[in-house]
């Protein structure tokens, strides 16, 4: 996949008030999305537990998760990210595309809404 950014605002997920606009780089081989922790305590987003994260050259260390109001592209979702160090690059991960609707064109590195896929049958069907 290419490398690409996108423009995002990032928000209290119940005080809209308390907003700031990101620039995420776009990676899909990253689960959760990634805010610098400073960006999160000036918005008040409290932690809410911790999870093991791996780094590409195999190192894990604790880092805390919350959630956020994240909007990219007009739409909007309550996602969980992690309190990334002063300064880290804002990830925008797997989990919040998805609950965004989005997925990536790599070819013309730009985010692009997925189909709805319903997998369940529309009508119940009895097995005997």
């Amino acid at each position: 996949m290419g490398i690409f950014y996108v423009n995002a605002a990032l928000t209290h997920p119940r005080d809209s008030k308390r907003q700031r606009k990101l620039r995420f780089l776009v990676d899909t081989g990253a689960f959760f999305s990634v805010v610098p922790r400073d960006v999160l305590s000036a918005l008040k987003v409290p932690p809410l537990r911790e999870e093991t994260v791996q780094f590409a050259d195999g190192r894990k260390t604790r880092w805390k998760v919350g959630e956020a109001r994240l909007e990219v592209d007009g739409r909007s979702v309550t996602t969980l990210v992690l309190f990334g160090k002063k300064g880290t690059q804002p990830l925008l991960g797997a989990y919040s595309l998805e609950g965004l609707g989005l997925s990536v064109d790599s070819r013309h590195r730009r985010l692009v809404p997925m189909p709805v896929v319903i997998v369940a049958l529309s009508t119940p069907r009895i097995f005997s």
